[in-house]
């Protein structure tokens, strides 16, 4: 299983650990919709009211874009890169590391495969 490339569509995932004083938690939710190496996905919950995500997956390795409008109405986005791995449950795991381009900060992120 571990040599299988790892496929994003419709999969649905949360953020398990999040960076410090970040916007995203557990409570928002990622669908995800993959054709060939186009990612994107949509998300809410939590502090976030919408948020887009589209990029490329190249093997294991994701780089996206993303934009959201948060509860307070500010408006956000990014860049991020990341690594799919799968975890020994066989649920999938993305390590995202990003930088905001609306602000300042940078930071780290794990989502989980939901069941």
């Amino acid at each position: 299983m571990s040599g299988e490339p790892i496929s994003l569509e419709g999969v649905r995932m949360h953020v398990a650990e999040r960076a410090p004083g970040g916007v995203v938690n557990e409570d928002t939710i990622f669908a995800f919709r993959q054709e060939g190496d186009l990612v994107e996905a949509s998300y809410a919950g939590g502090r976030i009211r919408k948020g887009y995500l589209v990029g490329r997956l190249e093997g294991a390795s994701l780089e996206f874009r993303y934009c959201q409008v948060q509860d307070n109405g500010q408006i956000d986005g990014g860049v991020s890169r990341g690594t799919l791995s799968r975890e020994s449950s066989g649920k999938i795991r993305l390590d995202e590391r990003f930088e905001w381009a609306s602000r300042d900060g940078e930071g780290r992120n794990v989502m989980r495969e939901l069941a």
